[in-house]
């Protein structure tokens, strides 16, 4: 687990700059560091740099860059192989360590870059072939590791964070306006967009073949590819599901307790995370640690359950009651540690529960997964309403568009609940509920022509099912842009290795294989899971609604953040900045001031686009104030 960086260019780039990009990216890596500039033909060079946190082989034969013994292969490399070992079996290598660095570069010699589809786990890494020049940036199959790139007239920048790239002498910090209206409604910037120009994400399971200025890129692991390649092996019979998958999560467990320093797990006392402390307590020798955080707030508070949970399993727990006020005081570092605009206020408490696990153990287990692999979300029942109200909602939609109704606007006049589901034609974007008032001061907020704000691919899964459809769709979008991009930088803030087993292919690919039935059933979501949990946990333990970390947004906004929220869309400013629509933002927010927040479920949740701007000024002001 670290953070690297590097590049390929013909530019004169120091290995003191090399080393000033690296140590940007200190807290992903406090344990060692290392840079190395390598000349290549036609005046090109090679930089390749990595913080490390040693969590494999603590010696240091696990430094990186790593080469291989004949020196023909180097790597640097963020993440972890779980199957190494296993790897290892295959390989015939001298091999000097004992970390998972050392099998990526033999099962390269073995088996070329096509040696990725043998990787179970997460990682980002660059791979340099001496032997034929070619550099390769590669991401993990689901995204849980993050890879940014920059192109600029045949170079090639890379890094974890986007910090390592903002540091090379010469970046340019122009923002893609287009993108800002996506942000403000979706809260993230999806792959392979970032916010600047020629900046991108590699995208999850993608590799990048750079050769001599040229680059291409390709998938190795395709979510809608992979699903329906294991739909041809379906299975049925829940029994047999049931099992299998139990196996399977024990064995990714298993795995994932592999470590050379102290491990523990995140306990919210929800489904997943306690089914994964209770595999991991049954594979431990001695009490798991464990950690959650808890709210004097009752209708967010989970530690209550968390620690009846912890207690049956006979853990290690250890809590911390947080009140608003600590979670107030890491609102100024957010852009610092999410150096890209990042709007998920769950941030806030994901960094306090890993600044309370960092006490104690350097790598934590979490449940990331389990909702979107396992039918868990509340959109999901949603989203099956919506579909079978979908042909009365279409004849409504038809009859409020008659000649004489549609000038009234009989439409908008609709409850909230109906008005979505009667407005929702468009067949690409089906599964994406949502507000078109909502939206619509999303795009107008920003100058210019932007990305739609929903995501228009949905006809490309060719699955009927909404929910299946939709559950997809955040394997491809929500899971790797928001959650799993919220978890890195929280934890790695800490220096925290966040693992999640529910995100092992196998896990991933098998519930491909599984009847949709057999995780969705009368309103009964997660059903699977649920059911392994309760081997392991009484029911009552477990059985009541989602909670999710919650932020008094609307509070905040219009309290102790109002004074900088009402800087930020000051109109002189706003025009100066020449991102935002002057008039249209200072007259939005003025108005929220005024009137507040509408809540979730009435198309008015102003305070989640208001956050979403102030979250992007906030980052503008810390990286790009200077250059705007």
């Amino acid at each position: 687990m670290c953070g690297i960086c590097g590049f390929v260019s013909k530019q004169n780039i120091t290995l003191n700059q090399l080393r000033e990009m690296n140590d940007t990216m200190y807290h992903r890596g406090p344990d060692d560091s290392g840079e190395e500039i390598f000349h290549m033909k036609d005046g090109y060079q090679i930089g390749m740099a990595q913080r490390r946190l040693s969590i494999l082989d603590l010696s240091p034969l696990g430094h990186q860059p790593m080469h291989s013994a004949d020196r023909r292969i180097s790597v640097v490399y963020n993440g972890e192989i779980y199957n190494f070992q296993e790897l290892k079996k295959e390989l015939d290598y001298p091999f000097c360590s004992t970390c998972d660095t050392e099998v990526i570069i033999a099962a390269y010699l073995k088996w070329g870059i096509d040696c990725v589809n043998r990787f179970n786990g997460m990682f980002a890494i660059c791979l340099y072939d001496r032997e034929t020049d070619d550099v390769y940036l590669v991401r993990d199959r689901v995204g849980k590791k993050p890879l940014y790139y920059e192109v600029e007239n045949g170079n090639l920048i890379f890094g974890s964070e986007l910090k390592p790239l903002m540091k090379r002498e010469g970046f340019r910090k122009k923002i893609r306006a287009e993108v800002l209206q996506r942000f403000l409604f979706q809260q993230y910037i999806n792959a392979p967009d970032t916010v600047f120009e020629n900046v991108y994400k590699l995208e999850p399971g993608s590799i990048l073949k750079y050769h001599y200025g040229e680059i291409k890129t390709w998938k190795y692991w395709d979510v809608k590819e992979v699903y329906h390649r294991m739909q041809k092996e379906p299975v049925t019979d829940y029994a047999q599901a049931k099992s299998e998958l139990k196996e399977l999560l024990k064995k990714s467990v298993a795995s994932r307790m592999i470590a050379d320093v102290p491990l523990g797990t995140f306990l919210s006392g929800g489904y997943d995370s306690s089914l994964i402390t209770a595999i991991a307590q049954e594979h431990s020798k001695e009490p798991v640690k464990t950690f959650s955080i808890g709210f004097n707030e009752k209708r967010y508070n989970e530690a209550l359950y968390a620690k009846e949970v912890a207690r049956h399993l006979g853990t290690n727990h250890t809590e911390l009651y947080i009140d608003e006020k600590e979670m107030f005081e890491l609102v100024e570092s957010i852009p610092r540690y999410y150096d890209e605009p990042f709007a998920d206020s769950s941030q806030i408490p994901s960094m306090l529960v890993s600044k309370l696990a960092r006490k104690d153990v350097t790598v934590a287990l979490s449940g990331d997964g389990g909702d979107e692999f396992f039918c868990g979300y509340n959109i999901y029942e949603n989203v099956r309403q919506a579909q079978l109200l979908d042909v009365l909602g279409g004849l409504t939609h038809g009859v409020c568009n008659l000649p004489g109704l549609k000038q009234i606007g009989v439409e908008k006049r609709l409850p909230f609940r109906v008005r979505i589901v009667a407005g929702n034609r468009d067949k690409e974007t089906k599964t994406q509920l949502g507000s078109d008032n909502y939206i619509i001061r999303a795009g107008k907020m920003v100058l210019g022509e932007g990305l739609p704000c929903r995501f228009p691919i949905e006809s490309s899964y060719e699955e009927s099912n909404w929910q299946v459809r939709r559950m997809l769709l955040d394997m491809d979008t929500y899971l790797p842009g928001d959650i799993l991009c919220k978890v890195d930088r929280a934890s790695m803030k800490y220096s925290l290795e966040s693992r999640c087993p529910i995100l092992d292919k196998d896990v991933m690919e098998y519930s491909f294989r599984m009847a949709h039935n057999l995780k969705y059933e009368k309103g009964n979501k997660k059903r699977i899971l649920k059911d392994i949990a309760y081997d392991y946990i009484p029911k009552e333990l477990l059985d009541r609604p989602k909670v999710g970390f919650g932020v008094p947004l609307d509070k905040w906004l219009r309290g102790p953040l109002k004074e900088q929220l009402m800087d930020m869309c000051n109109r002189d400013y706003l025009k100066k900045q020449g991102i935002f629509n002057a008039e249209f933002v200072a007259s939005m927010i003025e108005d929220y001031m005024r009137t507040g927040d509408g809540g979730p479920a009435t198309g008015a949740n102003y305070s989640k686009l208001s956050w979403s701007f102030f979250t992007f000024q906030q980052w503008y002001r810390y990286y790009c104030e200077d250059n705007s």
